[in-house]
């Protein structure tokens, strides 16, 4: 635990309240005081000997951030830092998220489970062999594990309905077939005892696009409500936990009826008196669906639920790149045999720079049916743009770009890709992106029931990189937004700390306040800005992922402990393991 002085900041606690300039002492790791400037010795009988003085004059002082949706479960095994959320004021965050995890984990399951999170999150399952230790079997041992590790931040973890499946039912649950009511008893039993021991929640999936790596959809996909519900009750026996799940339709896929499974979770909610929180986007196909199922959330808080749906800050969007897995470039053919040749990322970029490669990709002419595709693909893949821009306007696509020169979306594409290498230019938004406008997103931050979250750190390495969210939130929507309102700052701050961490049981902190953990950031609000995102193969057995660096950041404090200076890592692993709330 560390002691810290953060003078003459604009501090922005967390609790909603207007920002004021202050000072802030942690003592110990925990918040000693916060005096505004003119209560300055207010501070005096606060002030540790020996702490390390932070001169914030000029700068934003808040929380640290609460992520509550991450998939670090394998790499907080091997990594102390964990970027690319260390490098967004993060010190929470929370894992075990959409029904996939590493524990309980029978020997003979390790690989296969190892199959579900590569399937589920785009995790290279040769880093995660390679990474993963494997000293635990049942879900309690898994937390002594994370119990002798130290991080840039506090994790806390759910146990995933996958693992329990496939533990308690074998084949059978791997293969989603129906739970008995024996199978049953025995997951609530081992929910229950993983709750004991620390878990935060149980998470579940159901989306028909989380699939394991052999094709098959996540154990739990088809559960019914008596699996549901019985394991559920395992949260009413303990008295604590949440219920986390990306339902039907998560990921815009056609579902019959999406109010029905609003219906089932504010029953469980109301029947076991827990939170449940799910993920929330919305989708082309049904653009005011969302609109729906919040008010459903909002209605059934008066039958004793309460249901969350999980927001993300900005559309869900693919990432194009030569090294990333989904590539503008992929319904034609020279380029997927290039790809498929599995070329080191040196030699192809390499071969991507030979003239007769470059011709036998452009000049290709495709037939009607994938021209219409390409054409789709051009008015709805942007330029992302240094810094990355990601409410762009239509004057940004592929196509407007190449009207505008005179060359083909697949010229300019393709010559983008080359010159930035492992830099990511092109951005395709699929999800919370209607009429290319972020004003769905802002209306469901907005809503009563929305909690922010759903930033996926650790997950979707080559397609994705979201882990910068927090980030997003405050340049992107209190600051930058050209193309429609913006959002108070202190209702954001607040939407990423006190909200999400009251959210998971974490109310000891989230606010700048007497008797809370210490963790700080310390920003220069008017400079922070994202990086584009990079592919880098830093993970075991060099896999490669995407990552997202911010500057602006002058100081990261966890506990009372600077993990970060200027976008630095200081080395320092204050962070540990959350057990259970608080």
């Amino acid at each position: 635990m560390g002691d810290v002085v953060i003078r003459d900041g604009t501090i922005v606690d967390g609790t909603g309240r207007p920002g004021f300039r202050g000072d802030v002492v942690v003592r110990d790791g925990r918040i000693a005081a916060v005096a505004a400037a003119a209560d300055g010795a207010a501070i005096d009988d606060a002030l540790p000997s020996g702490a390390v003085e932070v001169d914030a004059s000029g700068l934003l002082v808040t929380p640290g951030w609460v992520d509550v949706h991450s998939h670090y479960d394998g790499q907080v095994t091997w990594d102390d830092t964990l970027a690319p959320s260390a490098w967004h004021g993060v010190t929470t965050i929370v894992t075990g998220n959409c029904g996939v995890g590493f524990a309980p984990a029978a020997p003979d399951r390790r690989e296969w489970l190892i199959g579900l999170m590569e399937g589920v999150e785009d995790i290279p399952g040769t880093a995660l062999a390679e990474g993963i230790d494997w000293s635990w079997e049942s879900f309690p041992q898994y937390l002594d594990t994370l119990d002798r590790r130290g991080w840039t931040m506090d994790v806390g973890t759910q146990i995933a309905h996958g693992a329990v499946r496939a533990y308690v039912m074998g084949d059978r649950g791997a293969r989603n077939e129906a739970a008995t009511a024996a199978d049953i008893a025995a997951m609530r039993a081992i929910v229950r005892d993983a709750l004991a021991a620390g878990a935060l929640g149980f998470s579940t999936s159901r989306t028909l696009v989380h699939r394991a790596i052999d094709g098959e959809p996540v154990p739990g996909t088809f559960a019914a409500e008596d699996e549901l519900f019985g394991i559920g009750a395992a949260l009413a026996d303990v008295g604590t936990g949440i219920f986390e799940l990306a339902p039907m339709g998560a990921a815009g896929e056609d579902v019959v009826n999406p109010v029905k499974e609003v219906d089932w979770m504010c029953r469980l909610s109301a029947a076991i008196g827990r939170p449940v929180t799910f993920a929330m986007v919305q989708v082309d196909a049904a653009p005011e669906l969302w609109r729906e199922l919040m008010a459903a959330c909002q209605a059934a808080t008066e039958s004793g639920a309460d249901v969350w749906p999980q927001v993300a800050a900005r559309a869900t969007g693919l990432l194009s790149g030569p090294h990333t897995s989904y590539s503008y470039l992929d319904p034609i053919p020279a380029y997927r045999e290039l790809k498929a040749r599995g070329l080191a990322s040196d030699a192809l970029i390499a071969a991507l720079r030979d003239p007769a490669v470059r011709r036998s990709i452009v000049d290709w002419q495709p037939d009607e049916k994938t021209a219409g595709r390409l054409r789709d693909a051009a008015e709805r893949t942007f330029l992302l743009g240094d810094p990355p821009d990601y409410e762009p306007g239509p004057e940004r696509s592929l196509a407007a770009i190449a009207a505008a020169s005179g060359r083909t979306p697949t010229e300019i594409a393709y010559d983008l890709m080359v010159e930035h290498d492992r830099e990511i230019v092109l951005y395709r938004p699929y999800l919370n992106y209607a009429r290319g406008s972020l004003e769905p997103v802002r209306e469901m931050l907005l809503h009563p029931r929305a909690a922010s979250g759903l930033a996926d750190g650790g997950a979707h390495c080559l397609t994705i990189c979201d882990a910068s969210i927090p980030t997003f939130l405050l340049t992107h929507w209190t600051r930058d937004r050209a193309r429609g309102e913006r959002l108070p700052l202190e209702w954001v701050v607040r939407k990423q700390t006190h909200d999400t961490a009251r959210l998971y049981g974490l109310g000891d902190r989230g606010t700048l306040q007497q008797g809370k953990i210490g963790d700080v950031n310390v920003i220069d609000y008017d400079n922070l800005r994202l990086h584009p995102p990079r592919v880098v193969s830093d993970l075991p057995a060099g896999g490669s992922r995407l990552v997202q660096r911010a500057e602006g950041y002058v100081a990261t404090i966890k506990s009372g402990v600077v993990t970060f200076a200027d976008g630095a890592d200081t080395g320092a692993r204050p962070g540990r393991l959350l057990r259970g709330a608080r």
